[in-house]
């Protein structure tokens, strides 16, 4: 490859882009690691992808898109561990890029992070290769804990995250209201901090025919409320299912769960005896994990998209959503007030509201004529994951680094 091209070592130390969307440790990060270094590829950028070795079959290099390759690193055993256990091994997975830098011969321009173990990890790097170090937190450990929902994230986590915040050259926030937080919070320079929002592949995620949609995942004229993400305390699945034991079920209607694996079996069953114990189990339909190909049919086939989180970072779901045409219901976390603009859109609630005004919102939407999906689609046009990686690049380009072809 020619040796005036920029080179990015990308780092998703816990989490494979290639996990299946949905599990415990693949989310929203997963997919922006991959639609990141896809378009950076295309706009001249070499990017290697870099992520922990978490089975036997995982080795060697693997070339995913033009210009990026995904590298598997031994750090720890080859099986999934727990996240906290990983940080025990960081120092290993940065001795593996090292030893894989040395023996290709590269040179990396820029470390560019995701997550806090990620960026753990970078800090070593930056310092050994003498080059910028670019961010994302995708989540902030102190807010997700100021939040009160689910289990308290460690101090450990904290701390890391605050020596972070100040250490980067830069740090790429997905909102304004993240910005704040690790301003607030970890004492980290606004001027270092860049907005930069997730995206959506506007090619994939597409408004579809209904009818056929819905013929082919075997709906029929029942009102469908979607859910897509993990199956965690802190996604709000339990307030949701309390909501919808509030519509009036009479005319037909369907919850469609999409999420969960082996780890989230325990919440699942509860979710399920909470379904029993409200007499809507009928209603309720846990569809498990879906492949995030077949994820454009199921926000066809739905008359609102439910995002009920008690803290978001972003909120991917809800742009995906919105690109297929179907209204989103959501609590104010994230970006939801931002991309939520007109009421076809949909309608962002308080971070603590409760079950009945969510039922009062979603019955709204499902007891109106539907939305024109190119009027919601229309809203959200400019998250296109191009135009999202032309600003990472004027990013990059701020700390010395840019793309082969001038930048932006």
């Amino acid at each position: 490859m020619p040796g005036d091209k920029q080179r990015v070592a990308l780092l998703s130390v816990h989490s494979c882009p290639l996990g299946r969307i949905g599990g415990k440790d693949t989310g929203g990060m997963s997919i922006y690691v991959r639609e990141i270094a896809d378009e950076l590829g295309k706009q001249g950028f070499l990017v290697d992808i870099f992520t922990r070795r978490h089975g036997p079959e995982h080795g060697g290099v693997m070339e995913l898109d033009h210009n990026v390759r995904l590298i598997h690193l031994q750090a720890g055993p080859d099986r999934p561990i727990d996240k906290m256990q990983v940080y025990e091994h960081l120092r290993e997975f940065a001795s593996g890029m090292e030893e894989s830098r040395r023996h290709n011969g590269l040179h990396y321009h820029l470390v560019y992070s995701h997550y806090w173990l990620s960026g753990c990890a970078g800090t070593m790097l930056r310092q050994r290769w003498g080059v910028p170090h670019v961010m994302m937190f995708h989540t902030v450990g102190a807010a997700k804990n100021a939040s009160g929902a689910g289990e308290p994230e460690p101090e450990l986590r904290i701390e890391n995250e605050r020596r972070l915040a100040r250490e980067c050259e830069r740090i790429i926030a997905a909102t304004e209201k993240e910005k704040g937080e690790l301003v607030h919070r970890y004492g980290a320079l606004p001027e270092r901090i860049k907005v930069v929002p997730c995206g959506v592949n506007l090619d994939r995620f597409r408004p579809m025919d209904r009818r056929s949609v819905r013929q082919r995942l075997g709906f029929g004229d029942e009102k469908v409320i979607l859910y897509v993400g993990r199956i965690e305390l802190v996604k709000g699945i339990e307030r949701l299912l309390r909501a919808t034991s509030y519509l009036d079920n009479d005319l037909g209607l369907r919850l469609v769960i999409i999420g969960g694996d082996e780890h989230s079996l325990g919440e699942i069953e509860r979710l399920r005896g909470l379904a029993r114990d409200l007499h809507i189990e009928e209603t309720v339909d846990f569809r498990g994990l879906v492949e995030h190909e077949e994820l454009p049919h199921f926000y066809n086939a739905a008359d609102v998209c439910a995002v009920v989180s008690y803290y978001e970072s972003f909120g991917l779901v809800a742009l995906e959503s919105l690109a297929c045409g179907t209204p989103v219901v959501a609590s104010d976390v994230g970006i939801m007030r931002d991309i939520i603009r007109r009421d076809e859109m949909g309608c962002v609630l308080s971070v603590d509201h409760d079950p009945p005004a969510l039922a009062h919102m979603l019955a709204k939407y499902i007891s109106r004529p539907a939305s024109d999906p190119l009027l919601v689609r229309e809203g959200v046009s400019h998250f296109g994951w191009a135009n999202i990686a032309r600003q990472v690049n004027e990013v990059f380009s701020e700390v010395g680094v840019s793309d082969s072809q001038g930048g932006t």
